[in-house]
């Protein structure tokens, strides 16, 4: 077994794909059109859909804005350096909703940054 992909519902889909892969430094990998069903989705990641996991981006047609819930907490995503990931992010206009730090009751470094539709984002420090 292995984990494929995470899906985010999104309200502007170009924004969403501007930010994962101009910000964060997804690639798009694929991206198709459903005329019956009305929406369309947007796969990206760091790699190939065979060896990688993917996150799923859906644009219902007219849907511009989603409840967040209280349920979903957040994606994570390992960064070589979280002081330099927050840098470049704030740098490229991403905000950034919690510094670069430990995190609380340990040591691992971690911050996060917050998605054009609220997701948040965590970014963890390689070991």
């Amino acid at each position: 077994m292995r984990l494929l992909h995470t899906m985010l519902r999104v309200g502007n889909l170009q924004r969403s794909i501007d930010f994962y892969t101009g910000i964060l430094g997804m690639q798009l990998l694929r991206q198709k059109d459903y005329p019956d069903g009305e929406f369309t989705l947007a796969f990206l990641g760091y790699g190939p859909e065979e060896t990688n996991t993917a996150i799923e981006l859906t644009y219902n047609w007219g849907v511009e804005k989603y409840e967040m819930g209280t349920g979903f907490g957040h994606l994570a995503i390992e960064v070589n350096g979280v002081y330099q990931a927050v840098e470049q992010i704030q740098q490229k206009g991403g905000k950034i909703i919690r510094e670069a730090g430990p995190m609380n009751a340990g040591s691992t470094i971690i911050a996060f940054v917050e998605d054009p539709d609220g997701y948040a984002i965590e970014l963890i420090g390689s070991k």
